[in-house]
């Protein structure tokens, strides 16, 4: 199975709506396809220990697991890669101290997304694509912003931001790899069912 495929229905962390492992289980079981460990301001300690729960699962379920920003947490853990913001560590250097993880990129714009593609980066997540709770301050690029990314590069793209059941088909028919969420599984009041509802449309 290609990377594109691995990536369809990316489920991202977040402690604020419920704790990583429940979560993590929920949304495998679901169907999930890879998991984003996203925990900001927490030890590293702490997040090795919660990054090694969520590696056995996502090994039992065979889904992809990446970890937020944090090589060094990516490496203690054996995930399978990292994901980095543009504050991050950049990704040339991600490659050199880490040639085997894979690297997602956080774009926005045509210009980012082929720069990040140059770079080394093996696919991108793309947004906000829809005004989000989770990051409220987030500018979105709507579907023509995410559309104008796909036409420039040849890498898998993940979009992300405000998608839901209601919007997923919309964004899916532009012919990304994959969605990535967060809200809409982790902020569910079933996860595994919002996971396998999201799935079916994702899949369409």
């Amino acid at each position: 199975m290609d990377l594109g495929e691995r990536l369809k229905l990316y489920v991202i962390t977040d402690r604020r709506l419920r704790d990583e492992v429940s979560t993590v289980r929920d949304a495998l079981e679901g169907g999930a396809t890879a998991i984003q460990m996203r925990i900001k301001d927490a030890p590293t300690r702490e997040m090795v220990e919660v990054g090694k729960k969520l590696r056995k699962l996502t090994l039992d379920y065979d889904a992809l697991f990446f970890v937020d920003d944090r090589v060094d947490v990516a490496l203690a853990v054996d995930a399978d890669g990292v994901h980095l913001g543009p504050e991050d560590m950049p990704v040339p250097l991600v490659r050199k101290i880490a040639p085997g993880l894979i690297i997602g990129a956080s774009v926005r714009t045509p210009e980012e997304a082929l720069r990040a593609e140059r770079e080394g980066a093996d696919y991108l997540g793309v947004g906000a694509v829809f005004p989000t709770s989770t990051k409220p301050d987030a500018r979105y690029i709507g579907l023509d912003g995410l559309r104008a990314v796909l036409k420039v590069t040849r890498l898998p793209v993940v979009a992300i931001g405000g998608i839901n059941r209601e919007n997923v088909r919309d964004v899916v028919r532009l012919g990304v790899s994959g969605v990535a969420v967060i809200s809409a599984v982790v902020g569910a009041p079933d996860v595994k069912r919002a996971t396998m509802e999201l799935k079916r449309e994702v899949m369409g």
